[in-house]
């Protein structure tokens, strides 16, 4: 039996399409999204309605990882596979995604609260400096504010490794099972009027009060990289809705670049109703691993 991946920036359809196949074909939906897994956020974070796997899993304080994410995956697949339905990995979260599909290699353990503790001593600014003495490559790519990534960076460097290693394995053609990647394309225009109106259904949908209610509590360094959740904290409602749209923008054109640099992706023109589009990853499917019928 194959997996299913489906891939795009966001609000290219990608939990619809997914909810759609599972309505046509015995299914499971594996989430691969990093903000996702976290209670407390289901409007900001886009939360599916159909029960999903690695969705809600863990409370706002928890700091997750790439590692233990995979873990899950890995076991949310397997699963599945064992039941006879077929996983269907979405989301746009590009590294969440190849690590539920493939087997990454976990990073080196290391001193982890030495350096975090280092790096709120020092402040952001000199331990980014200190970053580029002895990872210069890394500390290019990672700003000063970064608290989570520097401190890894730092802690990598110790060991002899980086952040950024010289060879890329990340997008290798390789992965667990028989695996087909599907990439959503939407127009860019119909793509920002997509982001524009998704933004507009959370404002709608009480966004602003979830964020109140989630920051009344311990909210973890990883979590708080939640899209959007530091403008609605802080700014006014029309400023704060032009942020988020800007934000989200800037987001999608990132993953866009993950796409580019995905291995055998079967893109989909995606700007269309996601029954049609189910059809056609369907439609693949089955010409290329027979998949079994409705």
């Amino acid at each position: 039996m194959t997996v299913l991946a489906i891939f795009g920036p966001t609000a290219s359809g990608k939990t619809a399409v997914a909810e759609k196949i599972a309505t046509r074909i015995p299914a499971e939906i594996v989430s691969a999204d990093s903000m996702q897994v976290y209670r407390g956020l289901p409007i900001l974070t886009a939360q599916p309605e159909r029960p999903t796997q690695l969705v809600a899993i863990w409370a706002l304080d928890h700091d997750t990882s790439v590692v233990e994410y995979q873990r899950l995956a890995h076991q949310a697949i397997d699963e599945a596979l064992a039941h006879d339905r077929t996983p269907v990995v979405a989301g746009g979260t590009g590294l969440y995604l190849r690590a539920a599909l493939s087997d990454l290699a976990p990073p080196p353990p290391g001193d982890r609260q030495r350096w975090e503790r280092l790096y709120d001593r020092l402040g952001p600014e000199r331990a980014h400096e200190l970053l580029a003495d002895r990872d210069p490559v890394a500390a290019a790519r990672v700003h000063a504010n970064d608290r989570r990534r520097v401190v890894r960076a730092l802690e990598l460097a110790e060991l002899g490794a980086s952040l950024t290693p010289s060879r890329d394995t990340l997008w290798s053609s390789e992965t667990r099972h028989s695996t087909l990647v599907f990439g959503l394309e939407v127009p860019r225009e119909e793509l920002e009027r997509r982001i524009v109106a998704r933004t507009d259904a959370m404002f709608a949908a009480g966004v602003e009060e979830e964020v109140r209610r989630a920051l009344a509590g311990s909210v973890s360094h990883t979590a708080r990289h939640a899209l959007g959740l530091d403008e609605i904290a802080r700014l006014p409602k029309d400023e704060a809705t032009a942020a988020v749209v800007l934000r989200t923008r800037r987001y999608a054109a990132y993953q866009r670049k993950w796409m580019r640099k995905m291995p055998n992706l079967i893109r989909v023109e995606a700007a269309r109703p996601p029954d049609e589009v189910a059809d056609e990853i369907l439609e693949v499917a089955r010409a290329r691993e027979r998949l079994p019928a409705d």
